[in-house]
This record gives C-alpha cells, sequence and structure tokens, in this order.
C-alpha cells in the first residue's frame, strides 16, 4: 500500500532546474534514505511533499488518515519555553481531548437523561483513546525519549532560549519521535548529535514500525536503517532496494552501461559520418551516402553522462609556528556558570587533535575559548608565536549575500575569476556561487565557509564538526586534505569514521566537565 505517490514532479529556481518530472512512492513500513551531492534538490524534495514548497508542475498525493512528522535543517524553537514545555507539545491533542472531557463532566450536572447517556459514551470513547496513547504515563515517555537523545544531561527545565544549536535540533528530533507520527519525514537528523545519541537514534529508526524518508550522508548510519534508497542525481530520482552500500555496487554497473551504451553509439555515429562523407560525391555510391544519412537522421542522440562536480579541498600552510601552539593554565570555560574543572592543557606543533564528547558540554566553547574569541570564567590561555589560526564555525552563514559576495566580502582584493575559481575548486557551479547564502543547502553552504578558510594562509586549523551537511565525495576529500596539512588540527567531530586513522590525540570534555553525565 503507498502512503505517498509523486508524480511528474518538477522544480527549479530561476533557470536552474532542481526536479524533473520525478516520480516516487513511499510504501506503508518502508525506510527510505534520499541521498545525492551537495545542492541536487534532496531539501528541496522534502520541502514539496510536506507542502512547504510549491512545485512548478506534478501531483504529491498522501493516502487519507497520515500524519506527517518533519524535521528539517532549520527547524527553530520559540523563546521562553522549558524544554520540558516544549516536549509536552508533542502531546497537544491529547491534552484537548482532556479538556473537551472536564468540559463534558462538567456540563453533566445540568443534562436530560438522553444527553446524560450520549455523554457518558463520550467521555467513554475519549477515556479510551487517552488510555490507548499513554496519555497517564506521558510524562515517563518525555524522560525515556530525552534522555535517549542526551536532553536530561542538558536539564529538561531550561530555557530554550538558552540552548545551542545542537541542543535545540535535539529537542525538536525528541518532540518529533513523542508525537509518534504515521510518517517521519528526517533531514540530516546525526547533525549535531554526538556518537552515544546517534547510536540511540539508529536503534529506533531500525525498530520503527512506520514509515520513514531519512536524508543523511552519514553512510554507516544509513547502512543499519534504511531497505530503500532514492538518488537525487541531474534532477531525476531513481529508486534502489537494498542498504547504501548495495545502491552503491548496482549505481556503479548502471554508470558503466550507460557509458558503454554511448561509446558505442559515438562510435556507429563515428563510422556512418565517415562513410557518407567518403561516398555521397560519388555516383555510383550516393544512394547508399543517402540511406546512412536517413539512418543517422533517426538516430536518438543519447546525451553524455555528465561527471558530477567534484571538490577539490588544499590548506594553504602558513610559516612554521613555535614549538608550543597554546597552553592552558587553570582554566575554566562556561558563560554564567562553569562548564569544566580546571583544565592544564598544552597543544604542541604539528599535534592532529579530536575533541569528543556528548553535546552540551561546552566543546565549541573550548574552541572559542583557546582562540581568544570568549572570555574563560578563569584561568588563562598563552597562545604560541607566529600562529595563523584559520576557524571553521558549526553554524552556517544564513545571509542576503551570494557565495561569491561572502568570498569578496572578506578577500576584496580577488578578482572575479580568482573568486569563481577558487569556489569551483570546492565544488560549486556557477549556479551555486551567484545564489544568497540563505537559500544554498547546508553542504554548499559549508563548502562557501571552507573556500574562506582556504585561501588564507594558516598553520592551525580549529574545525567545529565541519562534516555536518557535506555529502560523501565531500567528506572523502576534506579528509584527504587534512591529512595532508603539515600544520596543526583541532576538530571536533560526532563521526569517528572521520578522524580516527590520522589523529594523534583524542580528548574527551567528558573527563572535564562539571556536569553529571
Amino acid at each position: 500500500m503507498s502512503v505517498l505517490t509523486v508524480t511528474d514532479l518538477s522544480h527549479g529556481y530561476g533557470a536552474r532546474t532542481i526536479l524533473q518530472d520525478v516520480s516516487f512512492r513511499l510504501l506503508k513500513g518502508e525506510h527510505v534514505g534520499l541521498v545525492g551531492a551537495n545542492g541536487e534538490g534532496k531539501s528541496s524534495f522534502l520541502n514539496i511533499i510536506t507542502g512547504k514548497l510549491m512545485p512548478d508542475a506534478g501531483t504529491v498525493e498522501w493516502s487519507n488518515r497520515v500524519s506527517v512528522g518533519y524535521l528539517d535543517q532549520h527547524s527553530v524553537l520559540t523563546k521562553g519555553k522549558t524544554i520540558r514545555e516544549v516536549l509536552r507539545e508533542a502531546f497537544q491533542g491529547m491534552f484537548d481531548l482532556e479538556a473537551e472531557m472536564l468540559e463534558i463532566y462538567n456540563a453533566m450536572a445540568d443534562a436530560t437523561d438522553e444527553d446524560l447517556t450520549k455523554m457518558m459514551e463520550d467521555v467513554g470513547e475519549i477515556q479510551s483513546i487517552l488510555e490507548y496513547n499513554g496519555f497517564y504515563i506521558i510524562d515517563a515517555k518525555i524522560e525515556e525519549v530525552a534522555n535517549g537523545l542526551g536532553l536530561k544531561d542538558i536539564g529538561l527545565d531550561k530555557d530554550v532560549a538558552d540552548l545551542s544549536g545542537g541542543q535545540r535540533t535535539k529537542v525538536l528530533l525528541t518532540k518529533l519521535l513523542l508525537q509518534s507520527p504515521t510518517i517521519l519525514i528526517l533531514d540530516e537528523p546525526t547533525n549535531y548529535l554526538d556518537f552515544e545519541h546517534i547510536e540511540w537514534l539508529k536503534r529506533y529508526l531500525k525498530n520503527y514500525e512506520n514509515s520513514f524518508v531519512l536524508v543523511s550522508h552519514d553512510i554507516p548510519f544509513l547502512n543499519e536503517v534504511v531497505n530503500v534508497i532514492y538518488h537525487v542525481e541531474n534532477a531525476t530520482l531513481t529508486r534502489y532496494s537494498g542498504s547504501y552500500d548495495q545502491f552503491i555496487q548496482l549505481y556503479e554497473i548502471k554508470k558503466q552501461q550507460q557509458q558503454h551504451a554511448y561509446d558505442r553509439q559515438q562510435a556507429e555515429i563515428d563510422r556512418l559520418e565517415d562513410f557518407i562523407a567518403r561516398n555521397k560525391a560519388r555516383i555510383s555510391t550516393t544512394g547508399r551516402a543517402k540511406s546512412r544519412q536517413k539512418q543517422l537522421d533517426k538516430m536518438e542522440i543519447m546525451e553524455k553522462p555528465r561527471e558530477k562536480v567534484k571538490p577539490s579541498f588544499k590548506f594553504n600552510e602558513a610559516r612554521v609556528p613555535g614549538k608550543i601552539i597554546f597552553e592552558a593554565t587553570n582554566l575554566i570555560i562556561g558563560y554564567d556558570e562553569p562548564l569544566t574543572r580546571p583544565l592544564n592543557i598544552i597543544l604542541e606543533r604539528g599535534k592532529k587533535v579530536a575533541i569528543r564528547g556528548v553535546n552540551g558540554l561546552g566543546k565549541s566553547t573550548l574552541l572559542k575559548t583557546l582562540l581568544g574569541y570568549l572570555k574563560p570564567v578563569s584561568g588563562n590561555v598563552v597562545m604560541g608565536d607566529y600562529l595563523y589560526p584559520g576557524y571553521f564555525e558549526q553554524e552556517s552563514i544564513r545571509d542576503g549575500k551570494t557565495a561569491m559576495e561572502e568570498i569578496w566580502s572578506e578577500f576584496p582584493g580577488l578578482s572575479n575569476f580568482e573568486v569563481r575559481q577558487a569556489l569551483a575548486k570546492c565544488g560549486l557551479t556557477n549556479e551555486h556561487i551567484t545564489s544568497q547564502m540563505m537559500v544554498l543547502s547546508g553542504g554548499e553552504n559549508a563548502k562557501v565557509r571552507l573556500c574562506k578558510l582556504m585561501l588564507k594562509e594558516v598553520n592551525l586549523l580549529v574545525l567545529d564538526e565541519p562534516t555536518n551537511h557535506l555529502d560523501v565525495e565531500a567528506k572523502e576529500e576534506l579528509k584527504r586534505a587534512i591529512k595532508e596539512f603539515k600544520g596543526t588540527v583541532v576538530i571536533v567531530s560526532h563521526e569517528p569514521d572521520f578522524y580516527e586513522d590520522w589523529v594523534t590525540d583524542i580528548w574527551n570534555v567528558e573527563d572535564w566537565t562539571t556536569k553529571i553525565i
């Protein structure tokens, strides 16, 4: 049974075609992975099927009585509420039913016998619905899911206005899972989740009885939870059964078949054109030449298989710094309250360090404090000599500047050609670089920010979750560039697969925190 059917869907932005005559169906119980390179239209497709965006053409049909829960990359929370209050909103429908039931009870005092019978039936029906949906154990449900995604570590009575970007994502995801919709739509849900909570979400989705559509560039995660892949490429959508790894095998075979078919046709075209050129002028063979020309004219010419634009990353190295990159003495980081006990740490030149630990313990705060962007609660940090740091922040740029203008704002001396060339090396097309930062996908936005970093001369790379939103090829290329970089690296990442084979040290903030883990 199909719970969602998409037919002949097309959409574009200006001259840029995102989707062209695509079709899609979601069957009951299917766990779908929607994959493709950055900017191919995955988030646009999700926005269309959830009604947030109107397509240029085509139809989207949901079956009756389905509830759809959508977590996108840019979901927001309202200020002034605690985490617990936001999570209880997941059960608003049941609270409304309870209020209706209490109103009926109040009205019973003045009801006739006939009305009273009807009221008792209504109350009984509402009571059954509330009990069936676990209304009277809501707080236990909230505690269970909140604990699984790490919100109890933050504190359920904390105001959502005080949360980091990663913590806000956790709250929204927890609320969505508590709503238990018929269909889950998840756009990059593992971004901002640490390893332990990714594992919890993985188990949750593997056992999820209903259907979901998942966008993710986390390959081990995809392989564990999906059983169908839809691949977005060159404005088309192709369905494959199986895991991500099985999709890759089938996709490679398909690409080879398309290339071989194109090559054979080109060889046939060359043969026909050569025969026509040699024989059309001779009276004895002109008939055969005309016959070959008709054959050529009727041929449906295949389009040459298009290669995806692949990024090429390289960090420009500044002069060699002193032996000590920084030394922290009795350093306590935090904002209104301390996040760590006193830290005494030294980073030496050439080290490549991964910082890990559950979210909310101050990984990003530590980076900003070490770089001097934030004042410590107490203690101090002494930076080494001849340091040229390059800092990649976790948060995306969401302003009205185009990608080109974003580069020019920091490097005004570059020519138009140099800016375009730098962005093209990072895997961005002409359509991307003339688009506003606010309309770029998360991965395209990250590539612009990486481009800015690569235009600098640096000897210290400080990277805060650089792989969030990046597609598989971009992640592999970034990994290669970091491994080749001869300077010092400090990285925060929730993907051990990304850093484990090249870091020299791992710092776990869970060993330093003042919070109860």
